[in-house]
Parts: C-alpha cells; sequence; structure tokens
C-alpha cells in the first residue's frame, strides 16, 4: 500500500484533509506557542516534586552495552543526548534488566552491584549534561526502567531466543521457538523474581535515580503476566492473580526502598501477531476469537479499555502517578506500537495508514487519562507525526489528553527537538526521524542500535552498509 509520506504534507491544511481522509482525530494546534508560556514549556508538579516541561524521552532497548551488563562510550552519548534534549522527564533512561537470564540481548544493561558506580555515572552524565546547557536541574526528573524480558530473552547469543514465558500462547510459541512447558516461569520463580526487582530498585535508589519504571508493556513478561486468563496458580486467572506480579513488586519497593517513587510504562492495549501476507502486507496470523491481548476486545484487531482503566484505578490505590502509555508489541504487531511507512528487516508493510496508529494510541490515552486524571500520563507513538509533531503535542497537552509527550526514536536522530520547539526554533528537517526503522533493523541482525540513516556519527559506520544490503534483499 502507498500512504502519502509526511514530509508530502507541507501545510497544516494539507496535513489536516488527510485526517479528514482517513477519518481519523488527531489533535492538532495552527499556531505554536514558544518561551516560557508555552504549553509544553509549563512545568508540572506530581507527588514527588515539579518536572519542569512537557517533554518526555522514552526509555529505548540498548544493543551496546558490554557483555557483563556494562555500558560502554556508545552507551553514554546516548544518555548525553538525553541531557542536551531539555526534556525534564527522562522515563527510565533505557531498558535494565534485573538479572542476566532477563536481558533481551546480551549486550544489554544490567543493574547488579559490580555495574552499579557505572549505572549511577549515566544518570551524572545526563544531569551534568542538561545543566551545563540549561542550568536548573531541580525539575528535572530521571527514573530507571527495570525489565525482564521474558519470552524475548537473548541473554547470551543475539542469534538464541532462551525465552521464558507466563504461558503457552497459541501463536507466539510457534513464532518464538517455545515447544515445552520447560519455558514457564513456576510461581516459586516469579516470587524470586519480585526480589530480584525489589533488590534492583534498591540500588537504582542508591544510584540517585528518582523513580523506577516496573516494566509492563511490549510483551515482555510484566505485559505478558496481564494476558495470562488461562495461567493456573497465584499469577493467573483474575484480574487479582495476573495483577499479582506487580503488586508484590511494590510492596517490596515500599518496604525497602521507601521514599522511591515508582512509575509503570504499560501496554494499554494489545493485538493478536501479525504476519506479512501477500506483498508483504500485514495481516492477523490468524482469525476468530483471540484471548491473549490485555486490553484487547476479543477479535485480535481491537480494544476494549475496560481492565487497562481498572488497571489505572489499582495503580491509584497503590500510590503510582506516573504512567507510560504505549500498546502492543515491536515483535509481533510493530505496525500499532510503533507506526512507520518503512518496517524493519523482519517486519511487514504497514497494513493501514500509520497515522491511523498514531491516532489509536492517543485517543485511547486520552480516554484513561479523563477517567483518571489523577494520573500523570506519558504519549507515545508521536515520532511517525514528523513535521507536525510539535502542533500536535501542543495540542494534545492543550486539551488535557496527555500530560507529557513522549520521543523515543525521534531522539536518535534529533535529540535537541524539546529545547528547540520551546524556543520557538525552527526545526531542521534533515534530522527529524522518517521512520526508516534502521534502529529496529540493525539489533535484529546483531548490529548495534542508532540512526544510520540521519545521525552522521551512525552513518559513517559499517553497520551502515550491512543495513543497506539488507533492505535491499528484503526489497528483492
Amino acid at each position: 500500500m502507498n500512504y502519502p509520506k509526511i514530509n508530502s504534507l507541507k501545510t497544516l491544511d494539507a496535513f489536516q484533509s488527510r485526517l479528514d481522509e482517513l477519518e481519523i482525530q488527531i489533535p492538532l494546534d495552527a499556531a505554536m506557542q514558544s518561551g516560557d508560556a508555552a504549553p509544553l514549556a509549563q512545568s508540572c508538579d506530581w507527588n514527588g516534586g515539579t518536572i519542569g516541561n512537557r517533554f518526555a524521552i522514552l526509555p529505548m532497548e540498548g544493543w551496546d552495552g558490554t557483555t557483563d551488563g556494562r555500558p560502554t562510550d556508545l552507551t553514554r552519548r546516548r544518555w548525553k543526548h538525553f541531557g542536551l534534549s531539555g526534556a525534564k522527564l527522562i522515563w527510565g533512561g533505557e531498558a535494565v534488566a534485573v538479572r542476566h537470564d532477563g536481558r533481551a540481548n546480551p549486550n544489554q544493561l544490567v543493574i547488579n552491584a559490580d555495574n552499579l558506580a557505572e549505572i549511577e555515572a549515566l544518570r551524572t552524565l545526563l544531569v551534568d549534561t542538561h545543566r551545563e546547557h540549561f542550568g536548573q536541574v531541580d525539575d528535572l526528573l530521571v527514573g530507571l526502567q527495570l525489565t525482564h524480558s521474558g519470552r524475548f530473552a537473548r541473554p547470551n547469543d543475539k542469534k538464541r531466543l532462551e525465552p521464558r514465558v507466563a504461558y503457552r500462547h497459541q501463536v507466539l510459541d510457534a513464532k518464538f521457538g517455545v515447544d515445552s512447558d520447560a519455558a514457564i516461569l513456576s510461581d516459586d520463580e516469579l516470587d524470586r523474581l519480585v526480589d530480584d526487582f525489589v533488590a534492583a530498585s534498591k540500588l537504582a535508589q542508591q544510584a540517585g535515580y528518582a523513580f523506577v519504571d516496573v516494566k509492563h508493556c511490549h510483551g515482555y513478561l510484566g505485559h505478558e503476566l496481564l494476558s495470562g486468563y488461562d495461567r493456573p496458580g497465584k499469577y493467573g486467572g483474575s484480574f487479582e492473580n495476573r495483577t499479582r506480579f506487580l503488586r508484590s513488586i511494590v510492596d517490596g519497593i515500599r518496604s525497602e526502598a521507601a521514599g522511591l517513587q515508582i512509575g509503570t510504562r504499560i501496554s494499554i492495549f494489545d493485538f493478536i501477531p501479525f504476519e506479512p501476507g501477500p506483498e508483504g502486507l500485514g495481516r492477523p496470523s490468524r482469525t476468530g476469537e483471540y484471548r491473549s491481548a490485555f486490553g484487547g476486545d476479543g477479535t485480535g484487531v481491537g480494544y476494549d479499555l475496560t481492565e487497562p482503566s481498572r488497571l489505572m484505578q489499582l495503580l491509584e490505590e497503590l500510590g503510582i502517578q506516573l504512567v507510560c502509555s504505549t500498546v502492543g508489541s515491536p515483535y509481533y504487531c510493530p505496525h500499532i506500537q510503533r507506526p512507520a511507512i518503512f518496517p524493519p528487516s523482519d517486519g511487514y508493510a504497514p497494513p493501514e495508514d500509520p497515522l491511523v496508529g498514531v491516532a489509536r494510541q492517543i485517543n485511547a490515552t486520552a480516554m484513561l487519562k479523563r477517567a483518571h486524571p489523577n494520573l500523570l500520563f506519558v504519549g507515545s507513538g508521536y515520532t511517525y507525526l514528523q513535521d507536525w509533531l510539535p502542533n500536535v503535542g501542543q495540542a494534545v497537552v492543550q486539551q488535557g489528553l496527555a500530560d507529557f509527550i513522549g520521543l523515543g526514536r525521534m531522539v536518535l536522530s534529533y535529540p535537541e527537538l524539546p529545547a528547540d520547539v520551546i524556543a520557538g526554533r525552527t526545526m531542521p528537517r534533515k534530522k527529524i526521524c522518517r521512520t526508516f526503522s534502521e534502529c529496529t533493523t540493525g539489533p535484529r541482525n546483531g548490529m548495534i542500535s542508532g540512526c544510520f540513516p540521519l545521525d552522521p556519527f551512525y552513518k559513517a559506520m559499517p553497520e551502515r552498509q550491512q543495513i543497506m544490503a539488507l533492505k535491499q534483499q528484503t526489497r528483492a
């Protein structure tokens, strides 16, 4: 399918006409405001203090640490860019495994006593960089995302999955090599993993992080447990059981790391896994009832926010105010989670205009925000908007549809976007992420992740040529 590219919609009227043609609603401000009075420059009070503006940097999985889970110069370069971005909320930095078998790749960061000084140094580098460029740092909130990759764990070899799962899955088992119940984490193993999350949280607090993100998104273990409707035992079946993992971690943190704030990034709905169909176009991997989607409507291709809203209520009861909303998984339905024209090498052509996916995320987040106004929501899925991201972000915040505009892929090519938007500077078009998906294609083929098309630093690397060759093979 050929969809109009965002950079071809050069006027506000052209962009709005495309939204009208698609019959979708995305809020859009015609005139951008800048300076201290601008909506995106406004501070936000929360139960731990003040966050200085309405931009957030989303956590991204790193593929450039050492084999023992320490940061490298590439990691430090990325975190320095987070600091110079101007965003005042750093949501988790990047995914950090709480133990070795939970790593999504053998170069993912791990938090433990041996690595703690270097994990702390990342935060220090980020804060010092922010102070150098913007002066004030008492309104800068920096957290650390804690994860176990579950079904998608590759702790020892980039090419070998070593999955630990919540339950046997009707589609994903075959797709990702689960052929026996041995991969299922028992209740006792989950109990021990809860302890690992709590221990990691204590270390994060020692390293000076203001909050930890207990990750529940994208098909990783925490998220998969939320859809364990048919799992037996105390971690499956009822809503109470399916949220026990999260509640137990929170209870442990409150007991053993008093004062540490908690947030969670949640896939607020999910779809059935998709696969390439005719001409590579994405299609559902099967039809009929689909029970394995938290927030799904049973069809596999729609959402029902009844249980996600119930989860938001639980977060309020647990004293958690910070929520980062996302959807789906980059492993099996990336078009809803990370809207893009160009798929990664292991993906499929988008079955819908990516703007539809952006609208879906914005509107679902807005529904939860309206139902739970005391929670602070970081929205996701904005990068595909490209040149029109500021206009939509300002409108979202102005209308109270989310509290923060989260930036992920965009920061790899254009880390200064928040500072430029707030200052009213023209965005340089050559730095705006065009969702080429090379930052995903690289890791999916055993390489590091970075913006190979637009960041001159990565563009000069030999991996750039390898990725170009992979893309040519995919097209062929």
